[in-house]
Parts: C-alpha cells; sequence; structure tokens
C-alpha cells in the first residue's frame, strides 16, 4: 500500500511537471555588476505592441513586474531609473488539423460479385487553433544605454480573463527567476 501511495504521489508529481506552460529563455548580454541599480523604470511598449492586450492584462502584467521588482530591492521611479525596462509582445495563431478516414467493407461478403458491397467510408477532420504570446523583456543600464539583460517568454493564451490575470503574477515570477538580483 505503501508503494502505491509513493507511486501515486510520484506520478502526480511528473505529470505538474510536465505541464509546465510558459517556455522561458534568458540572454544575459555581460557580466554587469547588479549591486549598484537601485531604480528601475519601464520605457513603455515597443511599437506600441500592448494595444493588442486587455485593460486587465495590462494592468496585471503592470502590477506583477513592480512586485516581482520590489521582492528584489528595486524602488519604481517614473523617469531614467538604474536600469530601465523595455516590453515587447507577439501574438501569433498556431493551428493544427488531425484526420482520421474509417473505411467499411463487405468485401468477403457473396455481394461482391454482384455489384454490391463496394463499401464506403468516413473521414473526421479536426481543427485546432490557439493564440501563442511571446514578451520579450529588454532591461537596458540607465546612463550608457546598453542592454545588460533580456528574458524572452512563450506561452498559449488562454480565452478566459479572469484565469489570465490569476496566471499572470506566476507568469511573471517564472519571467524573473533568473533575473540577476534574486528577490529577499
Amino acid at each position: 500500500m505503501k508503494i502505491f501511495k509513493f507511486l501515486s504521489v510520484l506520478t502526480f508529481i511528473v505529470v505538474m511537471v510536465s505541464c509546465s506552460s510558459i517556455e522561458v529563455v534568458v540572454d544575459p548580454k555581460n557580466n554587469t555588476d547588479f549591486s549598484k541599480y537601485e531604480t528601475y523604470s519601464f520605457l513603455g511598449w515597443q511599437n506600441n505592441s500592448d494595444e493588442i492586450l486587455e485593460d486587465t492584462d495590462r494592468k496585471a502584467m503592470r502590477d506583477a513586474f513592480t512586485s516581482e521588482f520590489e521582492r528584489r530591492g528595486l524602488k519604481r521611479v517614473k523617469f531614467k531609473g538604474d536600469i530601465q525596462i523595455s516590453l515587447y509582445i507577439i501574438v501569433s495563431e498556431v493551428g493544427s488539423v488531425s484526420g482520421i478516414a474509417t473505411h467499411y467493407s463487405n468485401a468477403n461478403s457473396i455481394y461482391t460479385h454482384y455489384g454490391y458491397g463496394y463499401g464506403y467510408s468516413t473521414s473526421t477532420m479536426k481543427q485546432k487553433s490557439s493564440e501563442v504570446g511571446t514578451m520579450i523583456m529588454d532591461v537596458f543600464d540607465g546612463q550608457s544605454k546598453k542592454q545588460v539583460w533580456q528574458a524572452i517568454a512563450k506561452k498559449t493564451i488562454t480565452q478566459d480573463l479572469d484565469k489570465r490575470a490569476k496566471n499572470m503574477q506566476t507568469n511573471i515570477r517564472a519571467i524573473m527567476r533568473d533575473f540577476p538580483v534574486k528577490a529577499k
């Protein structure tokens, strides 16, 4: 019985870990000393990419980033922070088509000799499409204006607005996990 419980828990953990739905790629640009940074500011959205976002998404994203930077001891300023954050959003539609064909024939029956029984077939086609969002976060040094860090995150977008808002903090935390300044 103990083995069954252990295997059940292990299976649950493996399933939960394998369902990680956000992919994050981090690119540290150089050996920048992030301990010298005390403030941050947002440069805004590149190419007005925030226009594709709902107001609730925009607010949830801003609040999540603010929370994550505050957890790292950085203070938000309106302009000219020690580090400056630029965000860019891309949404693309991804689709897939699958089909299955079934064929029924009574070729072994006596009716095939008389022209009957050629059989029939049916085909079932399923088309699935979903939206995939990619967010690119660039971090620039406020003085030199050089890029010091970049994160790219990709995730399938759910259509449920409430679920998106609830998951925003978790998704932003996953993006910030590899940020050079660790949470306190």
